[in-house]
């Protein structure tokens, strides 16, 4: 994304350096759901061009009923005209989460950044927004920053990064095998789940 550029090494895309590339042709390659939301004080459908600017209606409603969130924008008096409020105010959190997938759906980049893209999110809502980012992140090279472990246990490759390092590098399967910190950091993920599930019953 560029909000920092490397220390040592070199990012590219397709052997093409990102330094040089200008902000519009890196933003047409990738596409980021952020922990936090940013949605502007305008329609929800001008809120979803932001992710491609001349998108026609029926490729608004096409994303946002991918990302599951079509049903409930028809739920309101205004549809896709209603108004979302300043950051979103007049949205759950999860709601808001799913016009940011749909944005990114809109905007079909080949690499996709999810940080954190389910953190403030409540259960109810986090198997929407799961289902929701299985669409966007269909045929697409997707790097997935994460502390909660059931986000990334599917993944190709996981990097276990702990004070600014990389420290272990495999599959799920191999990361627990090896018995290191990623294997504590899911048997605590997984007490800490149980206990919340206790507390439920």
């Amino acid at each position: 994304g560029r909000f920092w550029d490397v220390d040592e090494g070199q990012i590219e895309i397709g052997g093409v350096p990102i330094q040089t590339l200008t902000g519009d042709a890196l933003s047409c390659q990738v596409a980021m759901v952020l922990q936090e939301t940013f949605l502007f004080d305008d329609t929800i459908a001008n809120n979803l061009k932001i992710g491609k600017l001349n998108a026609t209606q029926e490729e608004i409603e096409n994303a946002a009923s991918k990302a599951l969130i079509h049903e409930t924008i028809m739920q309101f008096p205004d549809g896709y005209a209603t108004r979302v409020g300043e950051h979103g105010v007049r949205l759950s959190g999860g709601e808001q989460q799913r016009l940011t997938i749909a944005r990114a759906i809109l905007r079909d980049a080949p690499i996709i950044v999810l940080d954190e893209a389910t953190a403030f999110v409540d259960p109810e809502n986090e198997q929407l927004l799961q289902q929701a980012l299985t669409q966007l992140v269909s045929g697409k090279t997707v790097l997935m920053i994460a502390h909660r472990l059931s986000t990334i246990a599917g993944a190709d490759s996981i990097l276990v990064i702990n004070q600014g390092r990389i420290v272990e590098r495999g599959r799920h399967r191999e990361l627990l095998d090896q018995g290191g910190l990623y294997a504590e950091l899911w048997a605590d993920f997984n007490a800490a789940d149980a206990m919340a599930l206790g507390a439920k019953l």
